[in-house]
């Protein structure tokens, strides 16, 4: 498994994570006949709505952010 998968940010997807890398365990012919298919679609599910949930608070911290700035410059204008 790519070690860049198991970070913080995708905790709510070890379970699935884990299950993945138990199927690839199993050897190169079960991976090849694609009985680790459904595991792996799971899985980038998994991380899609994890990436999704954070974008969305990265955005809402973004926009906060924004209007503090926006405040501060009008204080500085006003000020001025």
């Amino acid at each position: 498994m790519h070690p860049h998968l198991h970070t913080k940010d995708n905790v709510g997807c070890e379970e699935v994570m884990i299950a993945l890398e138990q199927c690839h365990a199993q050897g190169f012919m079960w991976k090849a006949m694609g009985m680790c298919s459904d595991v792996k679609t799971e899985l980038s599910k998994c991380l899609k709505a994890e990436r999704v949930k954070m974008q969305g608070a990265n955005r809402s911290e973004r926009s906060e952010k924004n209007v503090r700035v926006r405040q501060l410059w009008k204080d500085i204008e006003e000020n001025s």
